[in-house]
């Protein structure tokens, strides 16, 4: 079973998080979204937080992943809501996007790392961050993970790593998404996403603090889904995907556009 929360009432909202996080881990904590009324549900990925893991250990697909979103919306009664998915959150929700887009009222891609032009890249670091984590928990993940990013970033991450590790009651399970979830294609090619009709807007990092999340990927994102707007912190300042008020107000923006109510 997922772990799924839900609070609010109003425009319906699902938020998806990052391999490796929980359902936290979005909007931060932000309950701007049910203040202006939203209908907020949040769910821990298969295998991650409090959610079960999945029956096999290779079963973290984004095809995989798109099922268990379509499970949420219909346990929730949603026909149609925005989605707000950070990384492996924003891949599922294009992949949910392009399977079942008339459930879709819009989308918030956060920080999308995947080009299918530059697929599969560095599995020998995701593997070795999967290894770190079966072998030496929350320590051994941030110990493999290293020193990536500049100075001025990094006792920040190491500080989120550790709390983002540490929520997960099968940490063997997300070491196993770690392996499986890169190797996984959410869409086949850049054309894909040409396909997509929702509302569309990305919210992209510098990569100075977030290098994970290249800044050319969500330019890429944004220049091919019809319509799409793209949102980019100042430059020096802290990622606005890292701000759940903010983050928050851009999720809102995409529900007024989308002309969604309460259903």
């Amino acid at each position: 079973m997922l772990y799924v929360e839900r609070s609010g009432e109003g425009a319906p909202v699902v938020l998806l998080h990052g391999l490796t996080a929980t359902h936290k881990y979005v909007v931060m904590g932000s309950k701007s979204l049910q203040r202006a009324g939203h209908d907020v549900v949040a769910y821990d990925a298969r295998g991650h937080g409090a959610s079960d893991p999945a029956p096999t250990s290779d079963a973290y697909t984004y095809e995989d992943l798109a099922k268990d979103l379509l499970w949420v919306m219909d346990q929730a009664g949603f026909d149609r809501a925005v989605l707000a998915g950070a990384s492996m959150g924003a891949h599922t929700s294009i992949r949910f996007a392009l399977d079942h887009p008339e459930r879709v009222a819009g989308l918030v891609v956060i920080t999308p790392a995947y080009d299918p032009e530059a697929w599969p890249g560095n599995l020998a670091r995701w593997d070795a961050l999967s290894d770190g984590l079966r072998s030496g928990g929350v320590e051994g993940f941030v110990e493999a993970y290293g020193d990536e990013g500049p100075e001025k970033w990094k006792d920040t991450l190491k500080t989120v790593l550790r709390q983002r590790l540490s929520a997960h009651e099968h940490q063997d399970a997300v070491a196993d998404a770690l392996r499986a979830v890169p190797r996984s294609r959410p869409f086949a090619a850049r054309a894909d996403l040409e396909r997509i009709a929702a509302p569309t807007v990305v919210v992209a990092d510098r990569d100075e603090p977030d290098p994970g999340h290249p800044l050319a990927v969500g330019e890429l994102y944004a220049s091919l889904i019809p319509g799409a707007r793209l949102v980019v912190e100042d430059e020096g300042s802290s990622p606005i995907a890292w701000q759940g008020g903010q983050l928050s107000k851009v999720i809102a923006s995409v529900v007024a556009e989308a002309g969604l109510s309460a259903e």
